[in-house]
């Protein structure tokens, strides 16, 4: 799979934007079904045409089919490049021209009448001042661009374009700054066009200002693939970049998320070009090393600037600190602002925010609340990205009552929530289960004057994904994409993962492919998207394939890869390869990060493996980590699953000191270990306690308690509580059923048992082969083999949508089972989950 589906992870000349998805792409055979109640209920209330930003853009310009032929390159002209318009500039008739413009009903007489008074054409040609008359066009241009009337100026550089023996009065300068307020007005493709056509023309002022300007529109809007078209179209015509193109295409570089070799090549090729960095190409550098978590390569730009004469400043620090805390190093982090304060520059709030981060995000948050303090001691208010930080931190860390702590202190302290906020606030609601909460945030966004980003939609399609609703994942992407949103990098990335998660193997791989069509670059984030998509379905052949792929291709795997790895090996029960990974892990040839620690004990509970466990566990506490609630619903499950009371308690004890919120799997966890002792009435207590926190239970939790009970042969309350299963929404599934089966046949009611299969398939609940192989197992058992034979050949009857081959199958197990008048228990919710 692998080597079908793996890229160059640089892809040539990438062509111009298109449509990423097609509406009909998830559900290419049938009508996309509507959104699920809960989504719906929210969109409903917002109007339709709400635009967020551009949903079709106009067609760019293509630039590989301009004429080979062209004037040669001009130099540019404009002496105040680069300082601030000012009208002083302007001549008599220049000022007086901008005003008439600016107070103009734009009647076209009114306006020929204006630009020609400008140009002066009602005198004599003799008279006619080329220079000063293109120094004036310029200035009103640039007058009508400083008063916000883009369109305006556009109109007067066409005029003057068009008008036969004015062609004198424009050159590069006049250009560049036309396509620069284009850029900053939104209208790149105006821009685009606009090049284009004087690039067909001929137009001798078409220069390195002119290509840099078009660069910079597009990538400030957004548009990174087309400013790296314009490049490359520069260099092919031999048109040198200067310093701040090549600064701009860098930025565009990181923002791309491009892998460092490539990165490192257009630096490499503007210092073999004899353009000389400055202090913003080294910090634009380290900036780019964000993404991959490239610390190393961050610390080596940073030496490099100090020996090529630079002194770092404090966006210098404070990026190469944020480049620690996302590659989870605080303490590098810490380092750096040592030496920041060393050469007498003062954390500022950016500082401070990074060094929160860095913490929160391996879950130190008593160092991180500690900054927080630090800084208010030092007179730094805490700002939004503090307060979001924090919260998401503890939100992380599963403690949700710290969380909305930070919360409230946010709001006293008058500080107003962003997006970034908002969008935490899903998460947390989200992944606790809590929907309809999370669908209060999403509205208060609308109320608080703010707008969902392409953040929020990515949020919502993962919490959606994460708990298996497939329906929402499909839903919610087609809403983002109505409400104006293009899909990039991250969202193809969630989409992914949302239906890995969702069991959707084929359908992640079909959003990956889609991915690779639209030209967006994999990264390192992609990978590991991918990655996890392969460990959720064990396939750890094509998992190591892509690590190898990886490292060919120069993109340097991280925790997130090796943690991926360590799952895939999991999944596929390849034991001793999971372990050969942990000696590795241990003995320090790949870094013990806190991510690798975390899933070494996910992995090793997740396969039973309770010495593996509890060493994973040690070796986290013993390198001062901090236990969130992943890892303790971890430590609990292997605990419950072996029956050790004692350490289960114990475990649970630590996560309320510790202020964590039990979460749904933790209470299922201990449902599960008390169904299975003498205290097994306990089971339900934990569900009412369940209930009583206003956290609704799963078909696992009510699974758990039923069968507390059959195994004990009290049938009438584990009808009690299926009846209550039902009343809170939760659909029983085919181990409910096959439960209660079970229990029935042990106790030869087979007339009882065979109604409950009657009844779950009047419900739509598909009979399996655990649910047939119950009733014939314990007819056998109880010495009623004839009956047995009987009951299977009538079972078409009962089941007429039984597969094909059932009753052979079920006939064999007839001269198989021994006979026994001993009642075995059921089989658990999760054995019998494991025979389907």
């Amino acid at each position: 799979m692998a080597e079908k589906l793996s890229v160059p992870l640089v892809l040539p000349n990438p062509p111009p934007t298109k449509p990423f998805f097609h509406e009909t792409h998830h559900h290419p055979t049938s009508t996309p079904p509507s959104l699920t109640p809960l989504f719906q209920d929210y969109l409903l209330q917002q109007n339709p045409k709400t635009n967020l930003s551009q949903t079709h853009k106009p067609k760019t310009p293509n630039f590989n089919s301009f004429s080979r032929t062209r004037k040669r390159i001009g130099k540019h002209k404009d002496p105040n490049k680069g300082k601030p318009w000012s009208s002083s500039s302007l001549s008599p008739v220049g000022e007086q021209t901008l005003q008439a413009l600016l107070n103009s009903g734009f009647e076209n007489d009114e306006f020929d009448g204006i630009m020609c008074n400008l140009v002066g054409l009602d005198e004599v040609e003799s008279c006619f001042d080329v220079k000063s008359v293109s120094f004036d066009v310029l200035g009103v241009i640039k007058g009508l661009g400083y008063h916000k009337k883009c369109d305006l100026a556009l109109r007067v550089f066409e005029w003057v374009r068009n008008r036969e023996g004015l062609e004198n009065l424009l050159d590069g300068s006049v250009v560049a700054v036309v396509i620069s307020m284009l850029g900053r007005d939104g209208q790149v493709s105006t821009a685009s066009n606009l090049f284009h056509k004087l690039y067909k023309d001929g137009f001798v002022g078409i220069d390195v200002y002119a290509y840099t300007s078009l660069i910079t529109a597009c990538a400030s809007n957004g548009r990174y693939r087309e400013a790296i078209l314009v490049f490359k179209k520069m260099e092919e015509e031999g048109c040198r970049p200067t310093l701040i193109t090549y600064n701009v295409i860098l930025n565009v570089y990181g923002k791309m998320g491009m892998p460092w070799n490539k990165i490192k090549a257009v630096f490499d090729g503007m210092k073999g070009s004899g353009v000389a960095p400055d202090a913003y190409t080294y910090n634009t550098l380290i900036s780019s090393c964000r993404r991959g978590s490239l610390y190393e390569e961050a610390k080596r730009i940073f030496e490099e600037m100090k020996v090529a004469g630079f002194t770092p400043d404090k966006v210098t620090f404070n990026t190469l600190l944020d480049v620690y805390g996302k590659s989870g190093r605080p303490k590098e982090a810490m380092n750096v602002l040592k030496e920041m304060e060393f050469h007498g520059l003062f954390p500022s709030i950016v500082t401070y925010n990074s060094l929160i981060s860095a913490y929160a995000r391996d879950g130190m948050l008593d160092e991180a609340m500690e900054f927080k303090n630090q800084m208010v001691e030092k007179g730094i208010k805490p700002d939004v990205f503090t307060y979001t930080t924090l919260l998401s931190g503890f939100e992380k860390a599963g403690k949700d009552e710290a969380a909305m702590m930070v919360y409230e202190e946010m709001k006293s302290a008058g500080c107003n929530p962003n997006i970034c906020t908002f969008n935490a606030l899903i998460k947390m609601h989200g992944n606790r289960g809590n929907f309809n909460e999370m669908m209060k945030v999403f509205e208060e966004i609308k109320l608080s004057g703010c707008s969902p980003d392409i953040v929020t939609w990515n949020t919502l399609l993962a919490v959606f994904g994460q708990s298996g609703l497939d329906t929402e994942v499909s839903g919610v992407f087609r809403e983002m994409k109505r409400s104006g949103f293009v899909a990039e990098r991250d969202t193809f990335n969630t989409l992914i993962s949302a239906y890995s998660r969702c069991g959707a193997f084929d359908q992640a791989m079909i959003v990956y492919k889609r991915m690779i069509e639209a030209e967006i670059t994999p990264d390192l984030s992609t990978y590991n998207t991918y990655l996890a998509a392969l460990a959720r379905g064990g396939i750890w052949e094509d998992s190591e394939k892509v690590l190898a792929e990886m490292k060919d291709r120069g993109c340097k795997p991280n925790e997130q890869t090796y943690s991926s790895l360590l799952h895939a090996y999991a999944n596929a029960k390849e034991i001793e390869r999971m372990r050969a990974l942990a000696d590795d892990i241990y003995s320090g040839n790949i870094e013990p990060h806190v991510v690798l620690l975390k899933s070494l004990i996910l992995v090793s509970s997740k396969c039973d493996l309770l010495m593996e466990t509890e060493r994973a566990f040690l070796e986290f506490r013993r390198k001062g980590f901090s236990a969130d609630i992943t890892i303790l619903n971890a430590m609990v499950s292997i605990y419950g699953r072996r029956q050790i009371v004692t350490k289960a308690n114990e475990i649970i004890n630590f996560m309320l000191e510790s202020g964590v919120t039990p979460s749904l799997t933790t209470y299922n966890s201990l449902m599960y270990m008390y169904s299975r002792s003498a205290n097994y009435e306990k089971s339900e207590e934990l569900l009412r306690d369940l209930l009583g926190k206003g956290i609704k239970p799963d078909v696992i939790s009510f699974n758990t308690v039923i069968y507390a009970y059959c195994r004990r042969g009290r049938l009438k309350d584990a009808s009690r509580v299926f009846t209550e299963m039902k009343k809170y929404g939760v659909t029983p599934d085919a181990i409910t059923y096959n439960t209660f089966v079970a229990s029935y046949a042990a106790d030869a009611m087979f007339v009882e048992a065979v109604d409950v299969v009657q009844y779950m398939i009047k419900q739509g609940c598909r009979p399996n082969e655990s649910t047939y192989n119950a009733i014939v197992d314990w007819y056998c058992k109880l010495n009623r083999r004839d009956e047995a034979i009987k009951f299977i050949a009538n079972l078409r009857q009962l089941d007429p949508h039984i597969r094909k081959g059932e009753e052979t199958r079920l006939l064999g197990r007839t001269s198989k089972v021994k006979q026994s008048r001993e009642r075995k228990e059921p089989k658990t919710c999760f054995e019998s989950l494991q025979d389907t």
